[in-house]
């Protein structure tokens, strides 16, 4: 999971770098006054959005394995948990006695 998360992240950051770069050269519109940066921030994150899908596509298919198989494995855990609670409580009510 954090693989894909840096991959992703490298993945904005170089698309950042190239915009910048483009716009730098006039060959994409620069933002208004100051608001550049913004503008070549949000455009990254346009861009970088589908590479990522077509990109990191494996990446992110191991990483949704590892979570799903993390969460396969809590459950287990939590029902051997719950089990082994439900022996121990019924285990106290059949050694009490019983009074009226």
């Amino acid at each position: 999971m954090l693989r894909y998360t840096a991959l992703r992240f490298g993945l904005i950051v170089a698309s950042f770098g190239v915009i910048w770069g483009l716009v730098r050269l006039r060959v994409l519109p620069a933002g208004l006054g100051d608001s550049n940066y913004l503008w070549v921030g949000l455009l990254a994150l346009v861009v970088s959005a589908p590479l990522s899908w077509v990109l990191l596509r494996g990446v992110r298919e191991q990483a949704a394995v590892q979570v799903s198989e993390r969460v396969e494995r809590t459950k287990a855990n939590f029902a051997a948990a719950a089990g082994e609670e439900d022996e121990a409580d019924e285990a106290a009510r059949t050694s009490e006695p019983h009074t009226a």
